[in-house]
């Protein structure tokens, strides 16, 4: 841990919310003297209603917690229509594509492009309720159907556009989709690449989807299903440009995205339409110090929380001008991304540390060649950044002027829960800082005691807030489980995150990483289990075991522990690694690539047969083993895994 403190540089910011640490404590006050009366007042400051609300929280079937209660209102309108007034000539969207090819689409164009697209879905009979799966490249028209869905009432699902075929047929049959929206493909790194075909792979045997939307974004050949794959590019020209919005429910789903459990199964994280737009914008206010001039940069990709909350929703309902990227960061040279924050007088930068440390090591020095005088704020997401490379971020890439905000949130939380406020907060690199107002995170143990600095507890939230997870579609008892059946407050579940953390000597949070069986590989959470059960599929594969391994770039890499069923030879290990990369590839999708392969003679079991899985995660990090391994099988198969570890970190 570092102890270094940077106070924020004041005269960066103009009138920003929080000016002071002060001004902090004195919202969170707010928050504890009257919880529900401060969120009910945000709301009503915040949010266009086209009805009022009745209540601000409903606990009376807790954990499944409803918000604004009998509030009516929709999130295309809160994006757009609100907007056209003031902003209707400013840029909504801002797009550079792979090639540096540049689109500006503003306020008013943005609401006749949605409404557009709204039409086109209503005249293949999608209605409020139904699911939509988007599986779409960093295109303007990926946000279009966004928010399509979002002013019909229809439920979004967007699927990463790197997830296989396998992996995106199990989240249509999960959200049981109605229609599909992709693309033939897009460009990456100057070259074309598909999704048409993977989302026709996907359809294989599936007879719920209706209708498939193609955007002809690269216009390579593609094969066209009659009868069931219409062209966007031709049938959009002909929709009304009008298009009224639904009016929807506080509580009324607003999109389902999956996202990886400890068990196999992708679980369909369901948020709402109140709560979960209304932390969209407050973060962005409040975080971001999103100003009404301002140009806000976030690299993800819409198939990601990061890229619903802070691309699309959270930028629009602050009536922001957000940039958009096809391309990588690193195309066609380092310096890629400062070329666009000088080009675009970029204010805020939004980025993984994956990205960062990438950067850092392609091109060290390549930031100092450009102007980046507008930045003011720096974001890190995804997972903690390590110290080196928030220093390299803060020094070379914002000049020693620039706030940094190390922002951690999940898929579950909808918004940010733990960072620095840029004009208030003295940041110690590496981390999270403190929660936000209103969000009352914890470090406990199960039975919920506070932990006492520097030792590791479970960072858990000891009360609802309007943007958390509803539940897991279609799995309201996988939603009790995995969230609220690990620890208690007075005797009442709260929810769990799934990571550990520990306060310091001055009650700052450090995140120490997942303590349950998932893995962050470049800021995406993977599960073990579902890459352990394509593993599995390999015919002379007996038994396996994944784990994460520290990686300078990506933080985590996928370390697999195999057990085969026959005697084997160097070689044919080699091909068996080529393999097993092909499968996971098929069924999960590139990013879950296994790095480390370790041919074992057994893994490390319990007498009831469960596999030490800690045993496994200490072997792979080079750490001692502290766990007592006298009750295992078979002790001495720990031995015998440390030396093939120690021989195989070239596989």
């Amino acid at each position: 841990m570092l102890n270094e403190v940077y106070y924020p540089k004041k005269e960066m910011f103009k009138d920003p919310v929080f000016r002071n640490m002060c001004e902090y404590r004195e919202m969170v006050e707010e928050f504890e003297k009257d919880y529900e009366g401060t969120w009910a007042k945000l709301a009503r400051e915040k949010i266009t209603w086209f009805e009022d609300f009745k209540q601000t929280l409903d606990t009376s079937n807790a954990p499944f917690y409803k918000w604004f209660v009998g509030g009516q209102l929709n999130v295309a309108y809160q994006c757009i229509d609100r907007h056209l007034d003031s902003k209707k000539n400013k840029a909504a969207i801002i797009w550079e594509g792979d090639n540096g090819e540049k689109r500006i689409i503003t306020y008013l164009e943005l609401y006749r492009e949605v409404n557009r697209f709204a039409n086109l879905l209503k005249s293949l009979g999608v209605k409020k309720g139904d699911r939509v799966v988007i599986y779409m490249p960093m295109i303007p028209e990926a946000a279009f159907a966004m928010l399509a869905c979002a002013r019909i009432g229809a439920i979004h699902s967007v699927v990463f556009g790197g997830f296989s075929a396998e992996a995106l047929k199990d989240r249509i049959l999960d959200a049981e989709a109605k229609v599909v929206i992709t693309a033939d493909g897009a460009f990456r790194k100057g070259s074309p690449y598909m999704l048409k075909p993977t989302v026709d792979k996907a359809l294989e045997g599936v007879d719920i989807v209706e209708k498939v939307i193609v955007v002809e974004r690269n216009n390579e050949d593609i094969e066209w299903v009659e009868g069931r794959d219409i062209s966007y590019n031709d049938l959009i020209g002909n929709q009304s440009d009008e298009c009224p919005a639904e009016i929807m429910e506080s509580e009324d789903p607003l999109f389902l995205l999956y996202t990886s459990g400890s068990t196999g199964k992708p679980k369909g994280v369901q948020h709402s339409t109140a709560g979960y737009i209304l932390w969209a914008q407050l973060t962005m206010e409040w975080v971001f110090d999103i100003k009404d001039n301002d140009t806000y940069w976030c690299t993800a990709d819409i198939g990601w929380i990061t890229g619903h909350t802070y691309i699309v929703y959270g930028p629009l309902a602050a009536g922001a001008t957000t940039l958009m990227f096809e391309g990588v960061l690193t195309y066609p040279d380092s310096g890629r991304a400062w070329k666009m924050v000088e080009e675009y007088k970029v204010n805020q930068f939004y980025t993984a540390p994956t990205a960062i440390r990438l950067l850092n090591k392609m091109g060290p020095d390549e930031p100092k060649k450009y102007d980046l005088s507008s930045l003011r704020i720096l974001g890190t997401v995804g997972e903690p950044i390590d110290p080196p490379a928030w220093k390299w971020y803060y020094e070379v890439v914002g000049g020693g002027r620039c706030s940094i905000v190390d922002t951690w949130w999940q898929t579950e939380t909808g918004g940010h829960m733990i960072t620095p406020l840029p004009a208030a907060t003295p940041v110690k690199p590496a981390s999270a800082t403190f929660p936000l107002p209103g969000i009352f995170a914890e470090i406990i143990d199960e039975t919920g005691e506070k932990m006492p600095a520097h030792e590791k507890g479970l960072l858990c939230i000891t009360k609802p807030w309007p943007s958390m997870i509803r539940t897991i579609w279609g799995d309201p008892e996988r939603f009790v489980k995995s969230y609220f059946s690990t620890a208690k407050k007075f005797g009442e579940p709260v929810y769990f995150s799934g990571d550990g953390a520990m306060y310091d000597e001055d009650g700052y949070i450090w995140i120490t990483g997942r303590v349950d069986d998932v893995i962050n590989v470049s800021g995406h959470r993977l599960g073990t289990a579902e890459i352990e059960a394509a593993i599995k599929k390999h015919p002379l594969i007996a038994e396996v075991a994944v784990v994460g391994r520290p990686d300078e770039i990506k933080g985590e890499s996928v370390f697999a522990y195999v057990v085969l069923k026959g005697e084997d030879t160097v070689a044919e290990e080699m091909e068996i690694i080529k393999e097993i990369n092909e499968i996971v590839k098929e069924e999960i999708g590139a990013i879950a690539k296994v790095d480390t392969v370790a041919f074992v003679p057994g893994l490390p079991k319990t007498r009831s047969g469960k596999i030490m899985r800690r045993i496994l995660r200490a072997i792979a990090k080079g750490e001692p083993i502290t766990q007592d391994t006298s009750t295992l099988e078979d002790p001495k198969v720990v031995e015998a895994i440390i030396e093939v570890v120690n021989s195989c970190i070239l596989k």
